[in-house]
C-alpha cells in the first residue's frame, strides 16, 4: 500500500511539474529532464510512469479536462436560469486557469499544434456554451431576436479570448474582467439593453 500511494504521489508530481513546465516553455520546447528535476524525481521514475513526452502531455491533458468537466457539471446543477449558470461557470472557468497549473497547461496545450491533442479543451466548453444558451432560448432567457447560434458565437469567441490573453497576462482572467465581460454581454442577450 505504502509502495501505491508513493508511486500515487510521484505521478502527481509528474503531472504538476509537466504543467509547469508546458505552461513556461510550450510543449515543443520542454523536457522531461527538466520536468523530472522540476518534479525532484530522476529521469528513470519519470520514464516509470510515462514512457515520452506525449504519454506525460496526455495525462496533463486528461486531469484538466477532467477539471473543466467538473466546473460545467457544478454549474449545470444550479437550479434557475440558464444564463447565470453561465456566467457562474466562466468565473470558475477563468479562476482555475489562473489559479491551477494543470488547467492552464491544458488549455495552452490544447492550442498547441505540436502537442497533439488538438482543441480538446476549448470543444468541452464550447459544447456546454452552445448546451446552456439552447436551453435558455427554449426557456424563453433569450432577447428578442437573439439565437441561441449567434449567441454561442458571441460567448465562446470571448472566453477563449480571455483564456487565450491569460496565457500571458493573468489580468484577463480576474473576476473583475468575466464581470466586465458578461456586464457587457448579458444586457444583449436578454433584451434588456
Amino acid at each position: 500500500m505504502v509502495k501505491q500511494e508513493r508511486a500515487a504521489r510521484t505521478r502527481q508530481a509528474l503531472i504538476r511539474a509537466g504543467a509547469e513546465v508546458f505552461a513556461q516553455e510550450g510543449f515543443a520546447r520542454a523536457s522531461l529532464t527538466t520536468i523530472s528535476r522540476q518534479a525532484g524525481v530522476s529521469n528513470g521514475a519519470l520514464h516509470f510512469h510515462f514512457p515520452n513526452k506525449q504519454a506525460l502531455t496526455q495525462a496533463v491533458m486528461a486531469q484538466a479536462l477532467e477539471t473543466v468537466r467538473q466546473i460545467v457539471q457544478d454549474a449545470a446543477a444550479r437550479d434557475g436560469d440558464p444564463l447565470q449558470s453561465l456566467v457562474e461557470g466562466t468565473h470558475q472557468l477563468m479562476s482555475r486557469i489562473g489559479h491551477d497549473v494543470v488547467v492552464r497547461a491544458g488549455f495552452g496545450l490544447s492550442g498547441d499544434p505540436l502537442g497533439g491533442q488538438g482543441p480538446v479543451l476549448r470543444l468541452e466548453w464550447q459544447r456546454w456554451v452552445e448546451q446552456v444558451l439552447r436551453q435558455a432560448e427554449e426557456d424563453g432567457h433569450l432577447g428578442v431576436g437573439v439565437s441561441a447560434d449567434d449567441a454561442v458565437v458571441a460567448v465562446v469567441a470571448a472566453t477563449v479570448g480571455l483564456e487565450v490573453l491569460g496565457g500571458t497576462d493573468r489580468a484577463w482572467l480576474s473576476q473583475e474582467r468575466v464581470t466586465r465581460l458578461w456586464d457587457l454581454l448579458l444586457p444583449r442577450l436578454t433584451g434588456h439593453v
